[in-house]
Formats: C-alpha cells, structure tokens, sequence
C-alpha cells in the first residue's frame, strides 16, 4: 500500500493544479448569487464538472430541483463529500458557500484521482439551503463519513451549532363589535398573553438557548374583537434534549394563555433539526492536515453557538466535521457585505485551496484505512 505521506502529496498536488478551475468556479458563483432553492446555474455548473471527472450525477434527489448525488467508486468505506452553494438574498455569498462548493468539489475531484482503483466510494452530495431534506430522505445512509468546512471569522476545530425547531401558534377565540364586546373572546389579546409569558420564559433559560417569535396574524379591523390571531416562534437550544424541554416550555406559554383568556390554542412544531455532534477521530484528523496547510485551528470559545445548520442532521447518523476557517477577523463577523466581498478575496482563495486539499487528504485517508472508519463509528456520540 502507498504510504500516506504519498498519497497526502499526491492530494497537495492535485489541488495546486486544480487551482485556477476552482477559483474560477467560486468566482462564478459569487457573481451569479441564486437563493436557497433556486441554484440552478450553481447546480449545473457543479453536476458539469464532476461528470465530467467519471461521477455518476443524479439530479433532483431528495425531491428537491437543486439538489444532486455524485458518486465514484462502489461500496464501501463511503466517503461524503457535502456541497453548499446557496446565497442570501439581498446579500450574495456572505456566508461564503461558494467557497464550501469548490472546497468539496476539489477535494472529490483530488481524492478520485488518488485513489480511482482503490476500494469504497465517494459521494458527493449537493444540498440546497441545507442538508436536512436529504439526511431525511435516506441520502447518507450508506455513508461512513461526511465531510464539509465553512467559512467564518474564526479558525475553529468544530463549530458549536444549535438544535432549532420552530413552534406555530393559533389562537381562536370569538368575534364581537365593539357595540356589545361582552360575548367576545379576543384572540389577539391571548397571543399577546402567550408572548409575555414567552419574555418571563427567557429570564430562566439555560446557556445558549433562544426563543424568537412574531406575529403572523393580528385581527382585521380595529372595530371588532378578533377570533383568530397567530404567531411564530424560532426555538434554539444547545442540545436535542433541551431543545423538546424548550418546546414543551413555550406550548405550556400558549395554554397557559388560552386558559388566562378563554380562547382555544392550537400549537404546531413546524419542523426540527438536531444539534451538531463533532466526530473527534474526523476533526483531529482533518485539524492536522489543515495544519500542514499553514492554517492552525483551536476548539471552539467556551459558550459560543453560532446558530444552527442541517448538518445536524446528517452528524446523528453518520460521523460528520463541520469545521470553521476564518476568512476575515472576528470583529467583521456581523458585517454580511464583508463577509461577501472576503468570500472573493485572496485570503478566500488560500482558505479554499487549504480547505480542499485537508478535506481530500482526510477522504482518502479514510478510503484506505478501514481501521479509520471503524475508530470514527465507535467515537460517534450524540446526545
């Protein structure tokens, strides 16, 4: 078998002569920014490139127009390689997944080419928006590893994310005019109830949780009491356990509403998504092949969540990585046109060639250590 340093060459290598391809791939799609669900250009400039590389490209999985597999090789060890390539409106890539598409496209095309005779198989996994509707369709489920970086303000090993989930609430009550209200039992006053009860909830809740909500319906004149007011609430929460307690919570804020008021609550969860569980054996490895690419990552600051992702999803079936390199300081973090404009400077560039080829070294390390694999699995926890 070649020894590793070789085939970590050969990645290097590769990379250097995919170069100018995959800026000019991140420079396109950073001039042609298309929203979540809309990234059709994006998907067919990606689907055209790894093609052409010898993939097998199927388009619309996951039910989703945008969304597409790649895969070389058969069986396994199954190596995912996840690709990003959706924009804000109004603000471009600033979050930078142009360059979290030719970062995972590079490594796919460098670690075919490395070990195209090898046993196991590459997969390559488009995801719009995020990766949620694919792990729920079945998409990972022959994976054994699945890799991914992001872009950021800091350089960190793993990137602390939030479970989230997003909670509806209807009130009905009874309409009357403001002749004879008496009979009348006001749905939006019992909203208002709920949202009060939502701002005592938050004096109490832990480290890292967060409760947003906001009207969506209000009443439709002001000369009748309305019988029918909702509202929405995005749920964060550290963990998946503390996001069903911070959801049982808030439904307790809206019962306990309709029983102040007399109206009748009805409250949805719209959708969930779990935490983000780091593989350790996957985020050591990838941290040392960063390294040797000149960019030294540290874990993440105590305390810190940075939102939440569909990687969560993914990271509670299969070993997941989801490391952070800084393309701009910290104090610009907030700053979405910045962070833009870095996702097409030169330090972008040097974070996506260094991104592409850790990411490939971690692949193929993984193709041609089944050992690996096996330490991944057995340091798999999510809880």
């Amino acid at each position: 078998m070649e020894p590793d340093e070789a085939r970590h060459e050969r990645v290097d290598q590769e990379i250097e002569r995919l170069d100018e391809r995959l800026w000019s791939l991140a420079g396109e799609l950073h001039a042609d920014p298309e929203p979540a669900g809309e990234e059709h250009n994006a998907a067919k400039r990606l689907t055209a490139e790894l093609a052409a590389e010898g993939f097998d490209v199927r388009r619309g999985v996951a039910g989703l127009p945008t969304a597409f597999t790649a895969r070389y090789g058969v069986g396994r060890p199954c190596v995912a390689l996840l690709l990003a390539y959706d924009a804000q409106p109004g603000l471009g890539h600033a979050r930078g997944h142009n360059l979290v598409a030719a970062a995972g496209l590079g490594a796919a095309l460098a670690a075919r080419r490395v070990l195209a005779d090898d046993p196991g198989s590459l997969l390559v996994v488009g995801c719009p928006a995020d990766e949620t509707a694919p792990a729920r369709a079945g998409v990972f489920d022959e994976a054994d590893a699945a890799l991914v970086f992001h872009p950021g303000a800091h350089s960190w090993s793993w990137t602390p994310l939030a479970a989230r989930t997003e909670v509806h609430m209807t009130f009905h009550g009874r309409a009357a005019g403001l002749a004879a209200p008496e009979p009348g039992i006001d749905a939006v006053a019992a909203l208002v109830q709920a949202f009060t009860a939502v701002a005592a909830l938050r004096s109490r809740l832990p480290a890292g949780a967060r409760v947003q909500g906001i009207v969506t319906r209000g009443g439709e004149a002001t000369d009748v009491v309305p019988d029918l007011a909702e509202g929405r609430f995005g749920l964060h929460a550290r963990t998946t356990a503390e996001l069903d307690r911070l959801t049982a919570d808030v439904t307790a804020c809206a019962e306990g509403a309709a029983l102040a008021t007399g109206a009748k609550a009805v409250v949805e969860q719209l959708d969930a998504s779990s935490h983000f569980c780091d593989n350790p054996v996957l985020s050591d490895r990838f941290s040392q092949h960063l390294a040797a690419c000149g960019i030294y990552s540290t874990p993440p600051d105590p305390g810190v969540f940075t939102g939440s992702s569909g990687i969560g999803e993914v990271s509670i079936r299969v070993p997941s990585i989801r490391p952070l390199i800084a393309i701009l300081d910290p104090a610009h973090a907030d700053r979405p046109h910045e962070f833009a404009a870095a996702a097409a400077s030169p330090r972008g560039r040097a974070v996506l060639l260094a991104a592409a080829a850790a990411l490939g070294r971690t692949a193929v390390d993984l193709l041609a250590h089944p050992a690996l694999v096996f330490q991944a699995w057995k340091a798999r926890e999510c809880s």
